[in-house]
């Protein structure tokens, strides 16, 4: 693997575990936790969608007759990915809506 991935990787999961945990890290008040709260939900939402997504493909490609699918499916570099952006995108949506 090239060491521009490696660093790519790290830097990836770094950054996309920081979303994750840095909410809970501050204080403040229902309001904002509110805020989080749905936005982790509907990111949620969408890791729960696309994992039925992939199952329901292998069970597809499976029943097909495909002996060789080796249900390689999405890279947990862009699941992990999607999932920030998705979080990230909703967080300043409902930031906008309920006013945070």
């Amino acid at each position: 693997m090239d060491a521009v991935k490696v660093v790519y990787a790290i830097l990836l999961l770094v950054g996309g575990a920081w979303i994750f945990v840095a909410p809970f890290l501050q204080k403040g008040d229902e309001r904002r936790k509110f805020i989080n709260t749905k936005a982790q939900s509907y990111a949620f939402i969408v890791v729960i969608g696309i994992l039925i997504l992939e199952v329901a493909e292998s069970i597809y490609r499976t029943a097909q007759g495909e002996s060789s699918y080796t249900g390689i499916g999405i890279s947990p570099i862009m699941f992990l990915t999607v999932v920030a952006v998705i979080y990230l995108g909703t967080l300043l949506v409902y930031r906008k809506k309920y006013g945070d």
